[in-house]
């Protein structure tokens, strides 16, 4: 299965056997059957860049899951990125605000690195962050958006738990970071941040137990 958002709201590719038995809180739900060519995805697209009401879902039928998401990815400029959920030794998370949403620290990949060295790096370039305990790969996300002259990016973002004995924290300013904050995470979820839905569903994979 692979949750795309578009413009906040998902459009999830599934498997033909698991089709009927999934569930979404979704209030309104879109439902399609993918039939093999890419051009099929592009009036979902351009309704969901067009769309206001976040609550809606659509859902796409794939005989081949794998190749539909790859069928989709041919449509965008395909970007890889990397991020943490970081927790010290209080077990508060870090978060950080920027262009008016809470966020997690995470970026695109740089040439010569793999994606374990782009998720440390860009924690501790956006955080101040000096020392990095790395845990595991934690969820994958996918998110597009459009650059200024039009270009359609789907954005592959590898999340992985980290942990560090740092507190001290210094926002890049220079990549629009107003703040870098430590918080409780139920405490900061019942204020209802201003939080992508992609980052929420990162959250919610690192409060699952490790097994």
């Amino acid at each position: 299965m692979y949750k795309i958002y578009i413009n906040n709201i998902p459009l999830t590719l599934i498997s033909n056997d698991d089709f009927d038995s999934f569930k979404t809180t979704a209030s309104e739900v879109i439902r399609g059957t993918y039939l093999g060519k890419p051009k099929f995805f592009f009036p979902y697209i351009d309704m969901l860049e067009k769309q206001h009401q976040e609550d809606i879902e659509v859902i796409i039928k794939c005989k081949n899951v794998v190749k539909a998401f790859d069928d989709f990815s041919s449509l965008y400029e395909v970007i890889e990125a990397g991020g943490g959920i970081v927790k010290n030794q209080n077990g508060q998370v870090l978060v950080i605000f920027r262009r008016g949403f809470w966020d997690l620290p995470k970026g695109k990949m740089d040439p010569g690195e793999n994606i374990l060295q782009t998720a440390v790096r860009e924690v501790k370039e956006e955080t101040g962050i000096k020392d990095i305990e790395l845990k595991r790969h934690l969820i994958t996300t996918y998110h597009t958006y459009r650059k200024t002259k039009g270009t359609r990016v789907l954005k592959v973002t590898k999340w992985f738990k980290m942990r560090t004995m740092s507190l001290d924290l210094h926002p890049q300013t220079e990549e629009d970071i107003e703040k870098a904050e430590w918080v409780n995470l139920s405490d900061f979820l019942s204020s209802d941040p201003k939080i992508f839905n992609n980052i929420i569903d990162v959250i919610k994979e690192a409060q699952k137990p490790d097994v």
